[in-house]
């Protein structure tokens, strides 16, 4: 019944926000508004950060974040999860259980959309419903954007940091959406890999396979295994 009645709320939250959303564009007659100010996207947080950031963007195969989830814990490593709005409406349980283990959850968009082509108030209304969701669902304030497939133009950038968030892109890509070899996800995620680093990730089954071996190899190297923000620290 507790459970039944979250959904019920959440999904009322997020028919204001999209409501919210419609009426704000409707009040400014899609006039693009470009702010001149915007920070610069983080590709990593330097060499001298405290440790490496793996990152999982999330918009399928909730069954493998659990298992995910399982494999941090039993090398008590600490991860950033960037989740899709739309996801994340479905998963509520699941975008509660990564917090409630001590990982850091960003935003990824609401419905994965290619941000790169869309103006300032475009960029607002796909990300700040997603915002508004996962505060809601976490009751805690999100401070992290990760652009769907790492695309983005300044209209997107300004609009993340009008909604008080940093951009966070990669410094290495494990392409484990598109490649099922668990070696060369393996290799792409630790060859030479040094700290402050953030490792691209999502919840693939190769991913999955791959894990416990990337996690050994980095902690083998002295290598903390930390959230994007305690890497850029804060």
């Amino acid at each position: 019944m507790k459970s039944k009645l979250a959904a019920i709320v959440i999904n009322a939250i997020l028919c204001a926000i999209i409501v919210a959303t419609c009426i704000v564009g409707f009040a400014d007659g899609g006039a693009v508004q470009v702010s001149g100010e915007h920070d610069e996207p983080y590709y990593s947080a330097g060499e001298t950060a405290c440790g490496v950031s793996l990152m999982f963007n999330v918009y399928q195969n909730t069954s493998n974040v659990y298992k995910i989830l399982d494999i941090l814990d039993e090398y008590s490593a600490k991860a950033t999860f960037f989740l899709g709005g739309s996801w994340a409406d479905d998963n509520v349980d699941c975008t509660r259980e990564i917090a409630a283990r001590g990982h850091e959850i960003g935003s990824h968009g609401y419905f994965h959309k290619d941000q790169s082509a869309m103006n300032y108030r475009q960029n607002i209304e796909e990300i700040s419903p997603s915002v508004k969701l996962l505060n809601a669902v976490l009751g805690d304030e999100i401070k992290l954007f990760a652009p769907p497939s790492g695309a983005f133009c300044d209209a997107t950038l300004s609009a993340a940091s009008s909604l008080g968030l940093k951009t966070i892109m990669w410094s290495r890509d494990t392409i484990d959406w598109r490649d099922s070899d668990v070696n060369l996800i393996y290799s792409r995620a630790t060859n030479n890999i040094s700290s402050g680093e953030f490792v691209l990730m999502h919840p693939m089954d190769v991913t999955v396979a791959a894990l416990p071996d990337i996690l050994s190899y980095i902690i083998s190297n002295g290598l903390a295994l930390v959230t994007v923000s305690e890497n850029l620290g804060e």
